[in-house]
């Protein structure tokens, strides 16, 4: 069971192998450089001046990259190869630090106004979006005007616009909603052209994880699942979106005729049609964007309107009175424990959940007299079964210290992110998390076939029946039920943690089970999750359980080896700079397939699990 998946990595590595060269040798090309710079950069003294924020100033959310959970540390490497395969914003920001930056904002008497100008964000969840707009919505509530402006507005930029009280748009731009869908690759042809043979095991009737290895297309099951919770996600979207520009929410979800009949009524263009629709307040140019601001603010010394941009803004937690209470009161701590990326066994791996990592994560937070209450934020799609149990375990044990444990469900926190979650004293999810998918798979690979082509056979002797099984050899019937009855003990195992904690019977946990994705809000009518809600639920809820009114928020990372924070300092001082020509040197119409090729090769390289047993939610990432 060890060898399941490696068959399939071994393919896409042979495919990679002359991608892989050249992306080597570029980075190469750049190191030695890079490490001068470096050292250039930290042998010379800096002035680092906090920036004076002028009376009646605007804070400009000036979001560029991607959001996150928690800060993962790159090096100049990783930020380089991510450059070449088409992501020229490494930023990364954190969700929590947005979140402060706009409450301090609210009660900053110095900003008097937010102005969003989002181009340069990536594509964000729609549960990381709504957090962001709450706080939106709360300065908003205290009297401070919030502004928009953009050029054309991707899906997840023009959600955040919808808060401000005027959205303005170029002349030459559009709003572009074009809906959730989950598509992606499928390899069977390919492996059918190989001759590979592919061996699944699993149990549950909408696990749909393998499918990309063993069909061509999306089976009925998985479409019919798909569907249901894609269609709450995107009728979330719209109701949000209608609400706070009071329009109609079939203006922004037209069915494609009347779609055409108003873009054939403006001649083409996407910008009256957004203004028509009410979806845009006036059409400027970045010149009268400027002035309108500037008649609001006032102007600054370079002709500008009084501003400080988001990442010059600096917070200071005990200027946000929020649900925290005092953090100088008493030294009682909720710690919040961050599960962000694929489920992994063993040690930390950059971008995943490690098994072990994370749950010395909550061993520190049990043995930490100051820490009364535990906050795990899960967003994963699972991952390594035998991982998963390694972290629930922890979330047992820190129970069984007196310590309550919540569990706050962001995007994702499907199969294996559930494994995680169902032990917790209670779990609280946005009603547009993705969650469920209980259920457990394998997958292996034989090339016997693929070898015999060429001439190749595999013969020898061993000492029982599983001697020498792997990919070169024919799997033996007996031998495929023995690893299928070993994934029928994992789904048992799973669905039994399920049934025990949140009191349900086996056949109840079962029926809730078999592999199907929920949303949060089908998951709290169907018992799986205790409260609807963000981050915000989950720390009153762990504070009530803690039976405390005054606390702080410990938010537990990995210390980082002094070679790590060598090299993370390396990624942004001198790899980001580097980045951007970089990738402007490729063509574009390379980038993209390569990238998404680039990113199955990750995902299988990503699942390990010591028995093969691995609980994943393959289309909870695939959200476009």
């Amino acid at each position: 069971m060890g060898m399941i998946f490696s068959g399939i990595r071994k393919i896409f590595r042979w495919l990679w192998r002359g991608v892989n060269f050249l992306r080597n040798l570029l980075i190469n090309l750049f190191f030695f450089g890079s490490v001068a710079l470096f050292f250039l950069i930290v042998t010379q003294e800096v002035e680092r001046t906090v920036p004076v924020i002028e009376p009646n100033s605007a804070l400009i959310l000036d979001l560029s990259g991607k959001i996150v959970e928690q800060r993962t540390v790159t090096s100049p490497f990783d930020t380089l190869s991510q450059s070449v395969f088409g992501n020229s914003q490494p930023r990364e920001n954190v969700l929590f630090d947005i979140v402060d930056a706009i409450r301090q904002a609210e009660q900053d008497k110095r900003i008097t106004g937010i102005v969003l100008q989002l181009s340069k964000m990536s594509d964000v969840s729609l549960t990381q979006l709504q957090y962001i707009g709450k706080a939106l919505a709360e300065f908003s509530d205290s009297g401070k005007p919030i502004y928009a402006y953009g050029e054309i507005f991707t899906q997840s930029q023009y959600y955040l616009a919808s808060y401000a009280d005027e959205v303005l748009m170029s002349p030459d731009g559009g709003v572009m909603l074009t809906g959730f869908s989950t598509y992606r690759l499928y390899y069977k042809s390919l492996f059918d052209k190989l001759d590979v043979n592919t061996h699944v095991f699993r149990v549950g009737t909408y696990k749909s994880a393998i499918e990309p290895y063993t069909r061509d297309g999306m089976s009925d099951a998985a479409r019919e699942s798909n569907q249901v919770w894609l269609d709450q996600l995107w009728g979330a979207y719209v109701l949000d979106v209608a609400d706070n520009r009071n329009v109609d929410p079939d203006v922004l979800s037209p069915d494609i005729d009347t779609l055409l009949a108003e873009m054939r009524a403006v001649n083409g263009d996407f910008a009256q049609y957004s203004l028509k629709q009410g979806l845009v307040d006036q059409l400027a140019t970045r010149q009268e964007m400027q002035n309108r601001l500037i008649d609001r603010f006032g102007s600054d010394l370079n002709g500008g309107y009084k501003s400080v941009s988001y990442y010059n803004y600096h917070v200071f937690p005990e200027l946000i009175s929020d649900k925290n209470g005092d953090p100088h009161a008493v030294p009682n701590e909720i710690a919040v424990v961050v599960a962000s990326g694929p489920i992994v066994d063993g040690e930390y791996r950059q971008g995943t959940v490690s098994g072990d990592a994370t749950a010395n994560l909550l061993r520190q937070a049990r043995d930490d007299d100051a820490v009364k209450a535990v906050i795990l934020r899960v967003n994963s799609p699972g991952g390594s079964a035998f991982a998963s149990e390694v972290i629930r375990n922890e979330v047992d044990a820190v129970r069984a210290a007196g310590k309550p444990v919540v569990v706050s469900m962001s995007a994702t926190a499907a199969s294996g992110g559930y494994w995680i979650s169902a032990s917790a004293d209670a779990i609280v999810a946005n009603p547009s998390t993705l969650t469920g998918s209980i259920g457990i798979f394998g997958l292996l690979t034989t090339f016997e076939d693929t070898l015999a082509n060429w001439g190749v056979y595999t013969d020898g002797v061993g000492t029982t029946a599983l001697s020498g099984v792997g990919l070169t050899r024919e799997l033996e019937p007996k031998v495929a039920e023995l690893f299928q009855l070993g994934i029928e003990a994992g789904y048992q195992r799973f669905i039994s943690l399920v049934a025990e904690y949140r009191d349900m019977t086996l056949e109840e946990a079962d029926s809730v089970a078999q592999g199907r994705v929920w949303t949060g809000k089908d998951a709290h009518s169907l018992g799986l999750v205790d409260h609807l809600g963000d981050f915000d639920v989950a720390v009153e809820t762990a504070s009530r359980l803690a039976g405390i009114k005054s606390y702080q928020l410990n938010w537990m990372e990995r210390e980082l080896t002094p070679m790590e924070e060598f090299l993370d300092g390396l990624s942004h001082s001198v790899a980001a700079p580097l980045a951007q020509p970089l990738a402007d040197a490729l063509a574009p119409q390379w980038s993209a397939p390569l990238r998404e090729v680039q990113a199955a090769i990750v995902e299988l390289d990503t699942l390990n699990d010591p028995k093969g047993q691995m609980a994943y939610c393959l289309n909870c990432l695939n959200i476009n």
